[in-house]
């Protein structure tokens, strides 16, 4: 976003100019670069890692940003060692909610999750808190966006074995990690449990 401010009504016709066309080569610029942001965060002591994910909405570029994202998100998956593999979006994959499934990423960016084995996905967009397992693969997918314009009931049916939570009123996920297990546990506005999940890995001692 840019914001002038002009204080001086008696500004002459040049520097105003000079002043536009600074902005203007400016956004094109900015507007001209594609990236995608990462971080990375030390586990603690113990070998548990807490992460607060803040999402923003915000693009540079008019470049195809989908095909850049799919091909980062599938090299850094494929390379990386982590005994977890948790991928984070805005929207949703598999949804009961008011929006669905987004068939875009159902068709290019699931193949890629279940091929690098990836264990959560973790979205928002609809307004609800849900949890899908998935038939073909131990991926999972978790829907935390219970923040507002919630209890809309708008939901649709879906398979009970695949469908372990639906609910469409406000609350929050949390996640605990460690080396070994995965909890997961969503609550209501008030802070009451309504579903737990949790999945384990093996440690093998290396040979």
């Amino acid at each position: 976003m840019v914001e002038l401010l002009i204080g001086n009504k008696n500004m002459n016709l040049s520097l105003k100019f000079k002043v536009f066309t600074a902005i203007l080569i400016g956004l094109c610029f900015s507007v001209s670069i594609a990236e995608l942001e990462r971080f990375e965060h030390p586990a603690k002591a113990d070998g548990s890692l807490s992460v607060l994910v803040v999402g923003d909405w915000g693009r540079k570029g008019n470049y195809n940003q989908s095909q850049v994202a799919l091909q980062d998100v599938d090299s850094a998956i494929s390379e990386s060692s982590a005994r977890w593999k948790i991928v984070v979006g805005h929207h949703t994959m598999r949804s009961a909610g008011k929006h669905g499934d987004t068939v875009e990423l159902v068709a290019k960016l699931l193949p890629i999750l279940q091929a690098n084995n990836v264990d959560l996905y973790i979205n928002g967009h609809d307004h609800c808190l849900q949890h899908i397992s998935s038939p073909d693969s131990p991926l999972q997918f978790l829907t935390s966006g219970g923040g507002s314009k919630a209890w809309r009931g708008d939901v649709s049916w879906w398979d009970p074995k695949e469908m372990k939570l639906y609910y469409d009123g406000q609350g929050f996920m949390t996640l605990q990690i460690t080396l070994n297990e995965i909890d997961v546990v969503f609550y209501d506005i008030i802070g009451n449990v309504l579903h737990k999940w949790s999945v384990t890995k093996q440690v093998y001692a290396a040979e």
